[in-house]
């Protein structure tokens, strides 16, 4: 057997023809899960990269898709600039397919669908663009040769994130506890529910998930307290901690849970991967088999 990147404890879990790297039928269009807070620094980018490894870590098909100028999901998987052919960008606006663009990463059943600068001029570009709020979705909304696909959106509530919001099935919101960080949440609700409203009917909050908790801090604690008081349920039981080990993994081109499966950061994502399944499962029932990837 290949010797994959997890270490024993994970890769028993892979099957033979997934690290053999076989062709893999096209079944299904897959779920889409975008990570989105309009508000930076909440951990968004590390909660894509990690939850999109640990879903693939547990047996699944996974494409990652940076749909942020600053491509950090697409460096802390260690995609080079260099190897960037087709990007996001190509996809929105040039009608390229997502197989043109998606590299296979150093994890085992994880592609990346790479960001590229040309982002960044994406916002003026697509006012003038027909079905502009659509782009992504027709792209993704097709079958693919992937259970998941996990939307690593931009810092701001844009044509962008709109387009990532429209093409979803469900919407994961990291949130930095802290004070501020609950001041924009509602603004994010209200953009869900016109978008819910106008575009996409299926559009859901899959979970809000705490991140960069202390438990030094009182503040944290009275911040999950508020949040979980407010959004019930939709609360995932896992919290991020606080974890060097999460800021020091993309230097080194490497998930965390590559990095460093042992540390507390890495330990929780793959507990939050275990609670996504689970919901999804639930949520699946009343779906079509079509859009089942659980």
């Amino acid at each position: 057997m290949t010797r994959t990147p997890f270490g024993p404890s994970l890769s028993k879990k892979l099957s033979p023809d997934r690290e053999g790297g076989k062709p893999i039928t096209v079944t299904r269009i897959p779920r889409i899960l975008s990570v989105a807070n309009q508000k930076g620094g909440v951990g968004k980018t590390t909660t894509a990269v990690n939850l999109a490894t640990a879903l693939s870590a547990i047996g699944k098909q996974v494409l990652l898709v940076d749909l942020d100028p600053q491509g950090n999901a697409t460096t802390g998987l260690g995609v080079k600039r260099s190897d960037i052919q087709t990007s996001t960008y190509d996809v929105i606006f040039n009608e390229a397919h997502v197989a043109e663009g998606a590299i296979r990463t150093k994890v085992p059943g994880l592609a990346v669908l790479p960001s590229s600068i040309h982002l960044s001029g994406a916002e003026i570009e697509l006012v003038t663009t027909s079905r502009r709020e659509f782009r992504l979705q027709e792209a993704l909304r097709v079958p693919l040769p992937y259970d998941y696909v996990i939307i690593d959106c931009p810092p701001s509530l844009s044509l962008l994130t709109l387009n990532a919001l429209v093409a979803s099935d469900s919407i994961v919101v990291p949130l930095q506890c802290e004070f501020y960080a609950l001041e924009g949440l509602s603004h994010l609700v209200k953009t869900i529910e016109r978008v819910k409203k106008t575009f996409n009917p299926r559009l859901d909050i899959h979970g809000v998930l705490l991140t960069m908790y202390d438990k030094r801090n009182n503040l944290s604690g009275m911040v999950a307290q508020d949040v979980r008081e407010y959004f019930g349920d939709k609360v995932y039981k896992t919290i991020i901690p606080r974890n060097i080990r999460l800021s020091e993994a993309p230097s080194y081109g490497l998930p965390a849970i590559v990095y460093d499966m042992r540390c507390p950061g890495a330990r929780a994502y793959i507990h939050l991967a275990s609670e996504v399944i689970k919901r999804e499962r639930k949520i699946l029932k009343t779906s079509e088999p079509l859009t089942s990837a659980a």
